[in-house]
């Protein structure tokens, strides 16, 4: 398995852990916060414990995604032909030559041209 291919899963997974998180959250108070009670003392880790939880878990995953997807550029394969652009080389040949054409055969008609058909 290339080191692409895993950061590209790797990505695939911190997405899937971003959207879950994201999802979880409601931005009126009403997501995982508010399912562990209602009001009062015996709230399993107090409702703003919960919100920095999963606010700080999405900036985490966040910053994880965008880390991982820079690396994995560096990770891409490019072939061993391209390691600069042909464009910033002086040296390298930008046009092709033009192909030996075959001679003309004789017994092909050329078509006429204005300055020929007048005088006729």
């Amino acid at each position: 398995m290339s080191t692409f291919t895993i950061f590209l899963i790797l990505i695939v997974v911190v997405a899937f852990l971003l959207v879950v998180v994201i999802m979880v959250q409601n931005p009126k108070g009403g997501g995982l916060s508010s399912s562990f009670g209602g009001g009062g003392t015996q709230q399993l880790g107090g409702v703003k414990k919960t919100t920095d939880f999963l606010d700080k878990s999405t900036w985490t995953l966040a910053t994880i995604l965008l880390a991982l997807i820079l690396a994995s550029n560096i990770a891409i394969d490019r072939g061993p032909a391209s390691a600069e652009s042909k464009a910033l080389d002086p040296d390298a040949q930008t046009t092709q030559p033009l192909p030996v054409l075959p001679p003309a055969d004789n017994n092909e008609t050329t078509p006429a041209t204005p300055d020929a058909t007048a005088g006729e």
